[in-house]
């Protein structure tokens, strides 16, 4: 169904709603993905040969590069894909239910939360580990959303503005109570920037396998609301007279976004720009029809960060970029270039 309300579209040239997704587009990325990949467990510190990586990837022989791939640069590469299609996936969501397309799923406050959380554990319970820093976050982040969901309620449910502006308040606060906690520690805050930054480096399977049923559930719910997200652009009004429960809808939307958000922070701390840029890139490939947009910025979201985590190895080799700052670098002029080269929707 093609909506011709007004939608969070992106349009270079010509009309994007003429554009659509097709199963060939996924096979495509899902192939650039793929090799992202080999070049993720052949690129770093020590380079290794295309063909050694295939060789031990499916016949591990206890070499150097064997120990390299395995324990280091596999799961290095499986949560920057996790996190990459959580982030990609969330900010889709996040744009659509709100029709806003410069909504960030760090507007719900998860980010802010998880931060907080991560202080005071390093603060007050001295968590020195990356495990427990992704069980602390995933608890700041789930409050913080519980919070803002409650604030930007009304009786009828969530509403997509005052949850905005409710997740920017409680960001807010949140944010000022860890500089509060970090200024007042400096061992504190030496632990917090290392997780702060942003990175997919040190993290073992352990990290990836607690933050993982949070992304599954967060895709059941994302897989839930694409097909409804496309009758909610319409509006509230045009949706209930079509049998929808708006609210219902976007609460089980928002639920996603919080679940998603909330495993990739936890498992890498803080990324930019993601769940920003990722679903304007998939609208101008995909067009606006939800069920081919999410699955779009789950890919290319997964692509992003995989290339970035590879690129902050090349640049500075041999020491390497957080692809935090990574994407920092590169994701502010590409959102630039696509808010003054493209026609964005005003809402």
């Amino acid at each position: 169904m093609t909506s011709t309300a007004p939608t969070p579209v992106v349009s270079a040239g010509k009309p994007s709603v003429l554009r659509r997704g097709s199963v060939r587009g996924l096979v495509v990325l899902a192939v650039l993905l793929a090799l992202a990949g080999l070049l993720s467990l052949a690129v770093g510190s020590r380079a290794i040969p295309l063909g050694t990586v295939i060789d031990v990837l499916f016949d591990p022989d206890g070499s150097d590069a064997s120990t390299i791939i395995h324990d280091l640069r596999i799961p290095r590469t499986m949560l920057a894909i996790a996190v990459g299609t959580a982030l990609g996936i969330a900010g889709a969501l996040m744009q659509g239910h709100t029709r806003n397309p410069l909504a960030d799923p760090g507007l719900l406050g998860v980010e802010a939360g998880a931060a907080f959380a991560v202080v005071i554990g390093i603060y007050a319970f001295d968590v020195q580990d990356l495990t427990g820093y992704a069980w602390f976050s995933l608890i700041g982040a789930g409050l913080a959303a519980a919070a803002v969901f409650a604030i930007g309620s009304t009786k009828g449910g969530p509403d997509p503005v005052s949850l905005v502006l409710a997740g920017t308040a409680v960001s807010a606060l949140l944010f000022a109570l860890t500089q509060v906690v970090v200024l007042r520690d400096i061992d504190t805050l030496d632990a917090y920037r290392f997780w702060a930054v942003g990175s997919v480096a040190g993290r073992g399977m352990d990290v990836f396998w607690e933050v993982l049923p949070f992304i599954v559930v967060g895709l059941v719910l994302a897989a839930t609301s694409a097909s409804t997200l496309n009758l909610l652009q319409l509006g509230d009004d045009v949706a209930v007279s079509l049998g929808l429960h708006p609210m219902r809808h976007k609460a089980i939307g928002v639920l996603g976004v919080m679940m998603l958000t909330g495993a990739a922070t936890a498992a890498c701390g803080p990324i930019a720009f993601v769940g920003l840029v990722v679903p304007h890139v998939a609208r101008f490939f995909a067009g606006v029809d939800y069920r081919w947009v999410i699955p779009y910025s789950g890919l290319i979201g997964a692509l992003l960060i995989v290339a970035a985590d590879v690129l902050g190895r090349v640049i500075v080799r041999p020491a390497e970029l957080q692809v935090g700052i990574v994407m920092a670098l590169v994701g502010g002029p590409v959102f630039i270039y696509l808010v003054r080269r493209t026609r964005m929707v005003r809402i």
